[in-house]
């Protein structure tokens, strides 16, 4: 049996918030959260399987975010549908645990400073050239800054 992994502390704040939405009786936030918590659990089980692209490979603090990250997009996608179906008790479920993700996620977002800093550090190794930084400030900020932030950032710092 191969050794427990330590749990991100993202995993942890889940499991602390899935016992007291259990103690406050928080149904609708204990199903979001023990949903996100699964989705999670899910992909690191896909790694074991030898077809997965990402077999073996551990999971990781940014897998854990870019996972919540899924499920968030799943919610607002879904959204537009069911109100164009009329479905407006289904759409108000989805936007309670869209909410719900998206606090995790926020908690984990970088400060315009840091983001800055990095972009920075970035132009300095690799020239002002927007094709250049853009690629590496993504994979650098990948699951801790929203895509279109980092590229207003990159585009202002490489005029």
């Amino acid at each position: 049996m191969a050794e427990a992994r330590q749990e991100f502390p993202i995993e942890q704040q889940l499991k602390k918030d899935i016992q007291e939405a259990q103690r406050n009786r928080d149904q609708s936030r204990l199903d979001t959260l023990r949903m996100a918590l699964g989705a999670i659990h899910n992909l690191e089980v896909a790694r074991t399987d030898r077809k997965n692209a990402e077999y073996g490979q551990p999971l990781t603090e940014a897998d854990c975010l870019k996972v919540l990250e899924q499920e968030v997009k799943k919610r607002s996608q879904a959204i537009p549908l069911y109100k164009q179906g009329g479905r407006l008790d289904l759409a108000e479920k989805e936007q309670h645990e869209m909410d719900i993700l998206q606090s995790y996620l926020q908690s984990s977002q970088l400060s315009d400073d840091d983001l800055r800093t990095i972009v920075t550090r970035l132009i300095e190794a690799n020239g002002k050239e927007f094709r250049r930084v853009m690629p590496l400030a993504a994979k650098e900020t990948k699951g801790r800054a929203d895509g279109g932030r980092v590229q207003r950032m990159v585009r202002e710092l490489t005029q």
